[in-house]
């Protein structure tokens, strides 16, 4: 079964990198750039397969991938060069894979949305000894109002009875076409530190307009959370020993897969988002600072040296594979724990 469990993790990583590149690949295309190849992964060659004049090509290790257009590290006079574009067109191609990757995310998160269903304040059961089932609160109940307050979600009635610290609540329920008031305490569950009326909400399945909406939410929160976390780095409320690298991912990957296909879905995502913004990082050999260097010779019109832009990002590649074979080392020390 951990077999099953390492290819989920590792199909679902390498969706993440083909998805990335292909962003890449795609608005190269689309521009009339010529990519000279198209990789997953990195390292020696295992295989590849030649295109009319792309070389698609799988590598040994796992760790990420790449397209390299024409022209692309430095000058070139060929009209399918990617320095012989606009600022504009090298922008689109450049932005293109972190925006793909924003754009799966999305997508996964719709696909588990379409899964789960949306929790409702409709009652569908009851927990053992439930203070809501003594309190005459019935299963097909719509949960209206606590304490006079509208209750529109499930999420809002939990914060609700949360709120309640033990004290009594009036609950008003929808039944069979009316609206019956009814007096609940809450107890406390010292498992999931807080306090709980002892009812499990319904499911609802997403219409589709309803699922865009829940991708591009939960999509939107997970942004926020990444930029929340790099100002706990800078804070010291994280600490640097705390971040992983490609076998940590690997790790965590396997682990979220054997807890199910919809813990697999939103761990994929959420690893989905974090490439997305990484990438953004105005540092040579990302896409950030390809980015950067684009939109300032966008607003000056000036054109900044090609071979020079060629020697940083190779410097900034050099780099970044440092830090990444020092991570690896740092992952496998770790003992592996599936």
């Amino acid at each position: 079964m951990i077999i099953l469990y390492i290819f989920a993790a590792m199909m679902a990583f390498s969706i993440l990198i083909l998805g990335h590149e292909f962003g890449h690949f795609i608005m190269a295309k689309a521009n009339g750039v010529k990519v000279e190849e198209f990789s997953l992964g990195m390292g020696p060659k295992l295989f590849g397969i030649k295109g009319k004049e792309t070389e698609y090509l799988i590598k040994l290790l796992p760790i990420g991938g790449y397209v390299k257009m024409l022209g692309e590290e430095g000058e070139s006079n060929d009209e399918k060069a990617f320095s012989s574009k606009s600022p504009k067109q090298k922008l689109s191609i450049v932005a293109a894979g972190p925006i793909m990757n924003l754009i799966l995310a999305c997508v996964f998160l719709i696909i588990l949305a379409s899964i789960n269903g949306k929790l409702v304040p409709v009652i569908s059961s009851f927990s053992l000894n439930s203070p809501a089932k003594q309190a005459g609160i019935m299963i097909g109940d719509r949960i209206l109002k606590i304490n006079d307050k509208s209750i529109n979600s499930w999420e809002q009635c939990v914060q609700e009875i949360s709120k309640s610290k033990g004290n009594d609540i009036k609950i008003d329920v929808y039944r069979k076409g009316d609206i019956k008031s009814l007096i609940v305490k809450p107890k406390f569950v010292k498992e999931e530190n807080r306090y709980i009326i002892g009812v499990y909400p319904m499911r609802q399945k997403y219409g589709i307009i309803q699922l865009i909406k829940q991708g591009i939410s939960e999509t939107w929160n997970m942004i926020k959370m990444i930029f929340a976390s790099f100002g706990w780095l800078f804070t010291g409320k994280a600490k640097l020993a705390d971040v992983g690298g490609p076998v940590s991912i690997i790790r965590l990957s396997v682990k979220t897969a054997s807890m199910g296909i919809p813990a697999l879905l939103y761990f994929t995502a959420f690893l989905s988002v974090n490439l997305g913004i990484l990438n953004i990082i105005p540092f040579p050999a990302l896409d950030g600072g390809w980015i950067t260097l684009l939109l300032v010779e966008i607003i000056t019109g000036k054109k900044f040296d090609e071979n020079k832009v060629g020697t940083i990002n190779y410097i900034g590649f050099m780099i970044l594979m440092t830090i990444m074979v020092l991570v690896t080392i740092k992952d496998i020390v770790k003992p592996l724990k599936f």
